[in-house]
């Protein structure tokens, strides 16, 4: 299998199904951190010591997010983030959301 953080988010259109249950559970054992939500979206949610170390690793998932053109939907406050990935086009998972939540966990390695 592919390493996900060497690959890149793709568009996606209506029609292109969603990830079948078989898929998720394989992709997931690259991006283990993150739950599956009802086959249909990927989440994490992480603690920081303050507010603006959550708000630092929110502007790289935004800069990450733009460069990918795959954005998920992310929630922070004082000391901690919560970040949400599905794909809009397909209505549910999409590789481009394990994708994104490998790349993301590498700003978490550093």
């Amino acid at each position: 299998m592919t390493e996900l953080t060497t690959r890149k988010c793709i568009a996606c259109e209506g029609g292109m199904p969603h990830l079948m249950a078989n898929e998720i559970e394989e992709l997931h054992k690259q991006v283990p951190q993150w739950e599956i939500e009802d086959w249909h979206e990927l989440k994490r949610r992480l603690k920081f010591k303050n507010f603006a170390e959550a708000l630092a690793f929110v502007a790289k998932v935004g800069t990450l997010a733009e460069s990918e053109n795959h954005h998920p939907t992310i929630k922070f406050g004082w000391g901690f983030a919560e970040i949400t990935t599905f794909t809009h086009a397909v209505d549910g998972l999409s590789e481009n959301d394990f994708i994104l939540a490998a790349k993301i966990n590498r700003f978490l390695e550093k």
